[in-house]
């Protein structure tokens, strides 16, 4: 039994930005919180100790203006004794006579204060109660040489139920300024995110268009995400370009050896004498391979005319290994083709950035255009020497006819054949040449040969990748 497939939440920028508000503002309010705690609790602490500090003077005023005996007068007992919870305490002692009344286990200060000094203020302990006690030193009135000392002492739990009614009324007052604030950010978001209609509406209204999306009414900070979807409908234009000019070159280079061989297949079949039929099964062979070459030549010039390589393309090439080895491949196809084929140059480690396959592909296609187009009994040489600015010159030149010099610079133009060459092609050789050099950032220049023939010249940059040699 399969389970129910839950449908993942999709993310939400309004949602997101008031997460990022509540935690920090969550946050903001335990601090406030505890800051407040702390400034409640301060403010009692003053308040009591005042207010304990008053009681040792009263309580110290009224000693003095009554007759001290053994029992204190019922006032100054009710003074004392007002606390119904238990939590106030005193002491009366006197210098001659010791406790006179209150609460014997209560500590006192370990000195005696001034005499008529203003109150003493400490913290103690009491049956493992914190206490705050006031002591103040008086003389006793009916007895010059007697001095009392009057300790007042209260327990703390008044200081921290005050201070904690103080935090509670904060706390309600600040979290409410806080939802509030945080309702108008969400009404704020909501209605700042509006800004992004037009931009919806103007991608809804188009149908198969690519054109670039960016406009003045597109926020600031939407911009990157716009200027990146402008660069994705502009490599989609260039491939969907790159396309249709796929289609139109084979439509309009297959077109050609396909109607021949609907004609040669006709002629077969209305004469069905052995001759006939083998001169069409050759012309038949020829025209097959000249549409498969140029089916491959034009995969080739498609992929030449891909973007610049990239990082994850581009990589440390030794041309004086690898071009080397590549002509030595051809030397049996070229004597087939009776041309002598040759490579002189560099054998030491020559490196560039590029792609292995595509220089190879480059490599194949001057030999090609050198081969068809100078014949049989003609020399193609391949070169490979080193440029003054550490890059590579990778040179081919044959000594056949060669093209008259005011065609030189339509070679690298798509399907550009000279008319009196004799050959038949595609046309697509130098422009693939052409294409994959500058995926290289390379130059390609067209010159005569010094006698005569034609010199194809690709000048390669340095290498910027680091040159490793083959594990």
């Amino acid at each position: 039994m399969s389970l129910p497939h839950t449908r993942r939440q999709r993310p939400s920028l309004r949602r997101r930005l008031l997460v990022f508000l509540v935690i920090p503002m969550a946050a903001l309010l335990l601090l406030d919180a505890l800051l407040t705690y702390g400034v409640a609790l301060t403010y009692a602490n003053r308040v009591h100790d005042r207010d304990l500090s008053d009681d040792a003077v009263t309580l110290a005023k009224m000693l003095g203006n009554d007759q001290l005996g053994s029992q204190l007068t019922p006032q100054a007992r009710f003074l004392l004794e007002y606390d119904p919870d238990g939590r106030s305490y005193f002491s009366i002692t006197s210098a001659r006579r010791g406790l006179l009344g209150g609460n014997g286990q209560l500590p006192q200060l370990g000195y005696t204060p001034a005499l008529g000094a203003v109150p003493t203020l400490y913290d103690t302990q009491l049956d493992k109660h914190s206490l705050r006690a006031a002591s103040i030193h008086i003389a006793a009135r009916h007895d010059p040489g007697d001095s009392l000392v009057i300790t007042v002492a209260e327990t703390l739990r008044d200081r921290h139920v005050q201070a904690r009614e103080i935090l509670l009324l904060a706390t309600l007052m600040q979290t409410l300024l806080i939802l509030s604030l945080l309702s108008l950010v969400w009404f704020g978001v909501s209605r700042g995110l509006r800004v992004l209609d037009p931009l919806t509406a103007r991608l809804a209204a188009r149908s198969h268009e690519l054109t670039p999306i960016d406009g003045p009414d597109v926020p600031q900070e939407i911009q990157p995400l716009t200027r990146t979807i402008d660069a994705l409908f502009g490599r989609l234009r260039s491939m969907l370009a790159l396309h249709d000019r796929f289609i139109a070159d084979a439509a309009h280079q297959l077109r050609t050896p396909l109607t021949g061989l609907s004609l040669h297949v006709d002629r077969a079949l209305a004469d069905p004498r052995p001759e006939t039929v083998t001169d069409a099964l050759a012309h038949i062979q020829r025209l097959t391979q000249r549409a498969a070459r140029t089916s491959s030549q034009l995969l080739a010039l498609t992929r030449a005319q891909a973007a610049p390589l990239d990082n994850v393309e581009r990589g440390p090439l030794d041309l004086g290994r690898m071009i080397p080895e590549a002509v030595a491949q051809r030397i049996h196809e070229a004597i087939r083709a009776g041309v002598d084929l040759g490579y002189e140059g560099l054998r030491q480690p020559l490196y560039i950035d590029g792609d292995a396959a595509s220089v190879l592909d480059l490599l194949d296609n001057l030999i090609d255009n050198a081969m068809r187009y100078a014949g049989r009994g003609s020399t193609v040489t391949v070169n490979l020497q080193a440029h003054a600015d550490g890059g590579a010159v990778l040179s081919v030149e044959d000594n056949g006819p060669g093209v008259p010099p005011e065609l030189l610079p339509r070679l690298r133009e798509r399907f550009f054949r000279a008319a009196d060459s004799g050959e038949e092609g595609s046309g697509l050789g130098l422009a693939i040449v052409q294409r994959i050099a500058e995926r290289h950032h390379a130059e390609v220049i067209y010159r005569l040969g010094e006698e005569h023939g034609l010199s194809v010249e690709v000048r390669f940059p340095p290498a910027i990748s680091p040159a490793t040699g083959p594990g």
